[in-house]
């Protein structure tokens, strides 16, 4: 029987890490199903989820551990039983940096039962002025009976407070 296996990533940025990483994976019987990689500040993180069956799982977790100049955590993933239906959404904002926009939203979101699925963020030059805009882009999961006019009532409540634009969209994913 297969697993999933989902691995977190980090080390010094450099040529050939994700061959190095692709080539232990593919040689212990694993197959590469999806990631996410960056250079964050000169290191390379990313998080990466294989399906490996069962009898070649230690293997390759210990050729994992092997991995000069890479850092890797191993850890197996079993489905949930049976998923609760979700609506999804996609939230995007931008705003002046500052300490706290992320934990502002996230706490909006958190207030209103919301799970974040996929969350990308960075930071930028504003056009026409010295300052840096932090930019945001979310996909998250709530509850069919989310009140979407609330959360995007409290959501510009921080936009106002902090300068950031709120778009908030049903979105669509087959």
């Amino acid at each position: 029987m297969n697993v999933s296996l989902v691995l977190t990533v980090i080390g010094d940025d450099r040529p050939g890490l994700v061959e190095q990483l692709a080539t232990a994976i593919s040689r212990h019987h694993g197959n590469w199903l999806e990631s996410s990689m960056s250079n964050l500040s000169g290191k390379f993180a990313g998080i990466v989820c294989v399906s490996v069956a069962e009898e070649h799982l230690t293997a390759l977790e210990a050729a994992l551990a092997a991995l000069p100049g890479l850092r890797v955590s191993a850890e197996v993933s079993r489905p949930p039983a049976a998923p609760a239906a979700t609506r999804r959404l996609k939230l995007s904002l931008v705003g002046h940096d500052r300490i706290g926009i992320v934990r502002e939203v996230s706490q909006v979101l958190a207030r209103h039962a919301i799970n974040v699925e996929d969350l990308s963020t960075y930071t930028a030059s504003a056009p026409m002025s010295a300052g840096i805009l932090f930019h945001a882009t979310a996909e998250l999961t709530a509850a069919p009976t989310l009140d979407v006019r609330q959360l995007t009532g409290d959501l510009e409540h921080l936009s106002n407070d902090l300068m950031v634009d709120i778009t908030l969209d049903e979105a669509i994913r087959a």
